[in-house]
């Protein structure tokens, strides 16, 4: 997602709620066919931060493929700034490639409250919005399918209100990636405690089969991929076997202390610091800027 004009990566808080007063206004439409192209937001290829974070959250694979489709259902969201944003989706490309082609739901926080809105990209076109309603707890179903020659059809289907978009666009893509995942490009996630992909295909077969690569993004990890279904939750340190301990359960020796048997680590002073008292550098900061 890009603020800004095309090719501008200039991010600032004043466009996010542009933006964001237009989503409302779109969101709060009566419901129709009817899209509309908005510029000023765009979804864009995956990027790897310096921490080893990505702007994507879940998994994607590599290849040459020609389609891809995958469920979810909006989870309940809790906006902590006007900024937050995030969008479940499923596409191809973007991964190794500099166009994506993708469908899914935007949930926008510049009104101050969650607003979510459906929407296809053809990326770097701007994303298009539907004017169908969403609301949390709807399950929703989104394909993409490349006829090999620059042709793409892209389809979006709320399961639980029963209404279906789909259209048909033409770009110039390598088909080199299929991916299903959440996205906020500024990493201003709002809170919400999880989302679950389930039946994420890729030509016909589970993605599991497919070699898949799991990506955090701003704090939320992928759980494991089995049979085409995944959890994507907040902050969780585990391994995919859900428990870094040994089978003990505990790391800590038999004894249940990692300490000497005296009980303390410290020398017989009672302290570890120097006698000056403090550990740290007469600057008084241990840390410095990182870049």
């Amino acid at each position: 997602m890009r603020i800004g004009i095309a090719g501008t990566t200039r991010r600032t808080p004043a466009a996010f709620a542009a933006a964001g007063l237009v989503l409302a206004a779109t969101a709060l439409s009566p419901a129709a066919s009817a899209a509309t192209a908005m510029p000023t937001v765009r979804f864009d290829p995956t990027g790897q931060q310096q921490s080893g974070d990505s702007n994507w959250a879940g998994y994607v694979t590599q290849g040459s493929f020609t389609k891809v489709t995958g469920s979810w259902t909006e989870p309940h969201v809790v906006c902590h700034s006007k900024n937050d944003m995030f969008a479940p989706w499923v596409g191809l490309d973007g991964w190794g490639s500099r166009t994506v082609e993708q469908a899914g739901v935007q949930t926008d926080c510049s009104s101050g409250s969650p607003v979510r809105t459906a929407w296809y990209e053809m990326y770097p076109a701007p994303p298009v919005y539907w004017k169908d309603p969403v609301s949390e707890g709807d399950s929703m179903t989104a394909s993409v399918t490349s006829d090999g020659a620059g042709g793409y059809s892209l389809a979006l289907t709320n399961n639980t209100k029963g209404w279906t978009e789909h259209v048909k666009k033409t770009l110039q893509a390598k088909n080199v990636s299929a991916e299903a995942v959440i996205e906020s490009p500024n990493q201003a996630y709002p809170e919400f405690d999880s989302v679950r992909f389930t039946q994420v295909t890729v030509d016909g077969g589970s993605m599991d089969a497919m070699a898949p690569q799991a990506l955090p993004s701003g704090g939320y990890t992928p759980g494991p991929l089995l049979n085409g279904s995944f959890t994507i939750q907040s902050g969780s340190p585990y391994p995919q076997s859900g428990n870094p301990y040994p089978q003990s359960g505990n790391p800590y020796p038999q004894s249940g202390s990692p300490y000497p048997q005296s009980g303390s680590p410290y020398p017989q002073s009672g302290s570890p610091y120097p006698q000056s008292g403090s550990p740290y550098p007469q600057s008084g900061n241990l840390y410095a800027p990182r870049y």
